[in-house]
């Protein structure tokens, strides 16, 4: 019996579980693609390579369409079954609701091993990827637009002007193009009255090819220390104009540029940086110690005197200052290296002082990329504990309260998640803490839904409240009636 009635309710869950993770992730993915829009439309990106950065930057929403998944499926699940007086009758024959839930907790242990992969596994490589290309979609020209009367300047070093075009956009009119790729200024100029446009196989040149038209050159002649200026000016039937269109092309960042972000590395590749840190951090300021060392010194030629010196003076009287005891030949030498030596001291500490602080911020950064591996895990199995016995009390299933009930507390886990990141990368909070505030704030409700389910609450049914707050009008009313 607990075979069929485990694959019943595992059976109810997976359905709803697919179709709202693919909705919440094409929502979520839909929603960067909103955000990027304006950089990526109008630039003649191919089909192909818009969909692979949509598969890029879906691959690393999982964190956030998964944990709402678990939430929303499990509270239909359970409210379907409430709904239905399925979980009524499974409890009349003596099933407690845990033993109802425990199937669904063995698949949430295994979906959150499945989160872990992918969070530790995936979303490094898909960072990595979808940050690269999005890097270079954004920084690639757009792609060449003639317009009709109006000078083009997209192309480096050049600037055209196309009098006319014919409607395909292959032939030309009353073209004017002005060179400047030698960096001297429009030393070079090309009328034509007609012309035409071509490819080349490879897309890579854009050749002009110009019937009668004029080419005008100016050089510059020294002699003597004396420039003198030459104009050439040639007539041609037909001649090709060759432009380089390699730079409207996307070009491709060498992925290794951008592997030392910590989102892009695994748990493994975070404990090696977390640990060569913390090295670094003691051995920074031991060395630090050493090196100041060296601006606390005693310059003179009678350096073994001026010490005996000054240390009879301090010991003798404790009132005695240290430039007492300089003689006034070296009064203002010692004053000029001691100001000299401090300024260096500080600057050292200064130095070395960021230099801890950069430490510092790398370590917890590192931290914080740790701790998110595993409270996506955890995520996942908190919410359930939360949406399934939500449903059993709620007794709706389908998309209308649940749907708004799951929102409600995504977004109460969403809020705390990233305020707790906020904190933690700003160093408010240790890392450990910020990180999983959204856990520690939600994990109470659970306990608290599950008590309530065990018990068959009605904190969620509205004949319950409408009940009692008639209850409180009719008290009232006989408060008032009474003398």
């Amino acid at each position: 019996m607990f075979k069929k009635l485990d694959i019943l309710i595992i059976r109810s869950f997976i359905g709803p579980f697919i179709v709202t993770f693919f909705v919440m992730l094409f929502v979520l993915t839909m929603q960067f693609f909103w955000l990027y829009m304006d950089e990526l439309i109008g630039k003649g990106f191919g089909v192909i390579l818009i969909l692979k950065m949509l598969v890029y930057m879906s691959t690393t929403l999982v964190p956030l369409a998964l944990p709402l998944a678990v939430l929303l499926a499990s509270i239909m699940t359970f409210g379907n079954m409430g709904e239905n007086y399925e979980l009524v009758a499974i409890k009349s024959s003596g099933v407690s609701l845990l033993r109802i839930m425990r199937p669904l907790f063995i698949v949430m242990i295994f979906i959150s091993g499945l989160a872990f992969f992918v969070s530790n596994n995936l979303i490094p490589v898909a960072s990595l990827k979808a940050y690269t290309l999005l890097y270079d979609l954004r920084n690639s020209k757009l792609s060449l637009s003639m317009r009709e009367g109006q000078f083009n300047k997209e192309i480096n070093g050049y600037a055209i002007r196309v009098g006319s075009k014919s409607k395909d956009g292959n032939l030309i009119k009353d073209i004017i193009i002005y060179d400047n790729s030698a960096g001297v200024g429009n030393d070079k100029l090309i009328l034509a009255k007609e012309g035409e446009m071509i490819s080349s196989a490879d897309k890579r040149y854009l050749i002009f090819r110009l019937r009668d038209g004029w080419r005008y050159e100016e050089a510059i002649n020294g002699k003597g220390g004396v420039n003198s200026y030459s104009q050439i000016r040639m007539h041609f039937k037909e001649s090709d104009k060759v432009f380089d269109m390699s730079s409207f092309k996307v070009q491709k960042t060498d992925e290794n540029t951008m592997k030392g972000g910590q989102a892009m590395m695994n748990v493994a590749q975070l404990n090696v940086n977390i640990d060569s840190v913390k090295k670094s951090i003691p051995r920074e300021t031991e060395r630090f110690g050493y090196e100041l060392k060296n601006y606390w010194t005693i310059k003179s030629d009678d350096a073994s005197n001026l010490k005996a010196k000054i240390k009879r003076s301090t010991a003798d009287t404790y009132e005695g200052l240290f430039l007492d005891a300089v003689p006034d030949s070296l009064r203002r030498k010692v004053l000029e290296m001691a100001e000299s030596q401090a300024r260096s001291a500080k600057l050292y500490t200064d130095v070395t002082s960021k230099s801890i602080e950069l430490f510092d911020n790398q370590l917890n950064g590192y931290l914080v990329e740790w701790h998110r591996k595993f409270s996506l895990s955890i995520a996942c199995l908190l919410l359930y504990l939360i949406g399934a016995p939500l449903g059993a009390i709620i007794r709706k299933g389908g998309i209308g309260m649940p749907l708004i009930v799951a929102v409600i507390f995504f977004v109460a886990y969403f809020i705390t998640s990233k305020t707790g990141e906020s904190l933690s990368t700003t160093k408010k909070l240790p890392a450990f803490v910020g990180m999983w505030l959204s856990s520690l704030m939600l994990l109470p409700f659970a306990f608290v839904f599950i008590r309530a389910a065990r018990n068959d609450s009605k904190m969620f049914n509205k004949e319950w409240y409408t009940r009692n707050i008639e209850k409180l009008i009719r008290f009232f009313k006989k408060k008032q009636i009474a003398p």
